[in-house]
């Protein structure tokens, strides 16, 4: 077998794919996004669970993979949705994070050119109550979070409509070599 099989390259998209989900969740724990994490979560999973299968020859795994890439599509186009405030969808709400947090996403005040300044809870001298939260304005951004938020999503996509093509060509391959090799 030659080095640009199918299964070599499904084994690097799952691989690409592992990166990108960790580098996501790193980025939405900062911002306390409880359910963007635990979505994040099940997908790395179900990826170590396809990079298995097809290293394996395991076609089960595989079509497990395949139907939660056609999930892991449609929760990154909610994500797109959300941030882009589509239909009754916004951004400022804290359904991202179940309602037990005031955070947003990390990008919001650490997003590329974004100058954070934060206010203090008493006002410009700083005297107040018991109150430590203070005020963060932010002025500058080179790129929106919500935008950020939007391209992290897209790339999602792209990688596992890629990642679904091939899984849905290894499962069918191993699964044609199994039924050639009960008939010899």
């Amino acid at each position: 077998m030659g080095c640009c099989t199918g299964r070599c390259t499904l084994i690097f998209i799952c691989t690409f794919q592992l990166v990108l989900a960790l580098e996501r969740q790193v980025f939405d724990f900062l911002g306390y996004q409880w359910a963007p994490i635990l979505a994040n979560f099940f997908h790395i999973i179900v990826v170590i669970l396809g990079l298995f299968g097809t290293i394996q020859y395991r076609p089960r795994y595989i079509v497990v993979y395949t139907i939660w890439t056609a999930l892991w599509v449609a929760w990154n186009v909610f994500i797109i949705c959300f941030y882009l405030d589509v239909g009754d969808l916004s951004k400022d709400s804290d359904l991202l994070t179940f309602n037990i947090s005031a955070h947003h996403s990390w990008w919001r005040e650490h997003g590329p050119g974004c100058t954070r300044r934060e206010i203090p809870p008493g006002g410009v001298g700083g005297v107040g109550g018991m109150d430590t939260h203070s005020y963060v304005s932010v002025a500058g951004c080179l790129l929106e979070y919500e935008y950020i938020e939007v391209l992290h999503s897209g790339c999602q996509i792209l990688v596992s409509l890629l990642g679904f093509v091939y899984a849905c060509y290894v499962a069918s391959a191993i699964t044609e070599e199994e039924d050639s090799c009960l008939r010899k």
